[in-house]
């Protein structure tokens, strides 16, 4: 595997995909900016950890990511093993060490490609989870909106860590205790997004140098001065405040590096740290192999990423993150589906992210922090909506309950657990109705009179022995049997075997029986010289 070639791709560059880039790595930015700090702050984490991941995920994982479209940093769904396991560590240093070692355990699965895992997720669950994360999204930041910000933003978990409430019951004291000037705020916010995302779609091409994301917050932020100025009681404060963006700032008199952690590599003696790194690396794994798949759905150019390159990429970004004081990193839907809603052409989109977070910690902090919280929440509830559009649930409804069953269990799990329960739910789910499918289709029998046919469809499995056993079970004496296996180029050894003795069977019940192309040798024979005709051609 070429590591670097992601960043050969990146030579043929254009201006016009910068100009596309730079509005959604604008507005990504602005999305993941107060998702870093909400995850550090429920991971029980420094607060730069969760900046510096999401640098890390920006800059590093963007250049070497196997997608174009996919964006990385923190993830809400590692924030309570985070939280555990510096506890059980006994140190943040010693989980950093952790880290680094998950690091290392993707980087090696990327080299043995052991990223087309991600190819067995079914759909359905593919487009529940985007279809959750909307949703969890949209009712996760309404209480933002309204000015109730108890809540650590980017938790994904029905029952909350911060305040005991849970998604439900935080929006009810939100509606009760609702601040006049957020809820201005945020309406001011949705009108100009609204506006500005019709301006587009009429052909406004001048509006999509500025994203409408970036609008709202500067029109957020100058109101929020007004009130100070004209209406005090509408203030919401500002960065002392919960209210408000809360970037941590370098103090007089501190190096460039007293803001970073290390890792306390002592703490390797330690066997609870292997199983950290084990724990972080296949649940970091599994969810970014998730991400990449949903990711490659909301590409409008339908690109199809590497999940092996984005396994390496993913290594290298979490070993690079752990030594720096980082949390863990993964793909995430929330960034991507921005970037990607953002008009994103490419990965410098995530790149350019990554450098705006680096350039708040460093340069705009102080401005950063008078930008109130339910100005992004606007801006998310946005993304979220667009993720979980009503049009998605009757679209999934017409394909069949096949499709619809595991779809909706997928969203339901994830919106009243978290978002890996959810996930392993709907994968279950969505695999048994995958058994069920082909058990239900893997053959058909036709009766005319006393003439019966068994006729296979596809592969056979022993799965589908109960119900073939149960066919064989209602035949009558005089009946006249073909079982056709010409279209199965799989017979399990299970259902040979059972035709093969049902033969005393039908001797014995005066059944006509006959069995055609379901000896298992003569269809290896057959199929090998299916291939060798083929190859001859």
């Amino acid at each position: 595997m070429n590591i670097l070639k992601p960043l050969k791709s990146l030579a043929h560059y254009k201006a016009a995909d910068f100009r596309s880039d730079l509005p959604a790595g604008l507005s990504v930015f602005l999305v993941a900016l107060p998702l870093c700090l909400g995850i550090a702050l429920a991971s029980g984490a420094p607060l730069f950890s969760g900046l510096v991941a999401g640098m890390i995920g920006g800059i590093i994982i963007g250049l070497l990511s196997g997608s174009d479209v996919s964006v990385s940093g923190p993830a809400a769904g590692l924030a309570v093993i985070v939280a555990d396991n510096i506890k059980e560590l006994g140190s943040f240093e010693s989980f950093l060490a952790a880290v680094v070692i998950a690091g290392f355990i993707q980087f090696v699965l990327g080299i043995v490609r052991a990223g087309k895992f991600s190819g067995y997720f079914p759909d359905s669950v593919i487009k529940g989870m985007l279809v959750a994360i909307g949703l969890v999204i949209v009712l996760k930041q309404i209480p933002h909106a309204l000015g109730r910000d108890n809540d650590y933003e980017g938790e994904f978990e029905f029952q909350q860590l911060a305040d005991g409430e849970n998604t439900l019951s935080e929006i009810y004291r939100a509606v009760v205790t609702f601040s006049p000037g957020a809820v201005v705020i945020s309406l001011v916010s949705f009108a100009i997004l609204i506006s500005w995302e019709k301006l587009t779609g009429r052909g406004f091409n001048f509006v999509r140098l500025l994203p409408g994301a970036l609008l709202a917050v500067f029109a957020g932020t100058i109101l929020n001065e007004l009130f100070l100025a004209f209406m005090p009681n509408w203030y919401l404060g500002d960065s002392a405040h919960q209210h408000m963006v809360q970037i941590p700032q370098i103090k007089a008199g501190e190096s460039f590096f007293s803001i970073f952690d290390f890792p306390d590599f002592s703490a390797l003696n330690n066997l609870q740290v292997y199983k950290t790194a084990g724990t972080i690396a296949i649940v970091a794994s599994l969810e970014t192999l998730l991400n990449l798949e949903a990711s490659d759905r909301l590409d409008p150019q339908r690109r199809v990423s590497s999940p092996d390159q984005e396994m390496v990429a993913q290594g290298i970004g979490n070993i690079v993150s752990g030594l720096v004081g980082g949390l863990p990193v993964t793909s995430v839907v929330v960034r991507s589906s921005a970037n990607v809603y953002g008009g994103s052409r490419t990965r410098m989109s995530a790149v350019i992210h990554g450098i705006l977070l680096m350039l708040a910690v460093f340069l705009t902090a102080p401005f950063l922090n008078r930008i109130p919280l339910s100005c992004l929440a606007a801006v998310l509830i946005m993304v979220g909506y667009k993720l979980a559009k009503p049009k998605i649930f009757v679209a999934t409804y017409k394909q069949g309950m096949n499709q619809f069953i595991p779809f909706v269990v997928t969203v339901l799990g994830i919106v009243f657990t978290d978002l890996l329960i959810g996930i392993g739910i709907g994968l279950v789910v969505g695999i048994l109705f995958v058994l069920y499918t082909n058990f239900q289709m893997a053959f058909r029998v036709i009766r005319d009179g006393n003439h019966v046919l068994i006729k296979f469809q596809k592969d056979v499995y022993f799965i589908n022995k109960p119900q073939l056993k149960e066919e064989l079970r209602q035949l009558q004496p005089g009946d006249q049997v073909l079982i056709d296996g010409t279209n199965a180029t799989f017979i399990d050894n299970d259902i040979y075997t059972m035709l093969q003795e049902f033969q005393e069977t039908a001797d014995s019940m005066n059944i006509s029986y006959e069995l055609k192309n379901v000896t298992l040798e003569k269809r290896r024979i057959r199929n090998y010289a299916k291939v060798r005709a083929a190859i001859a051609q």
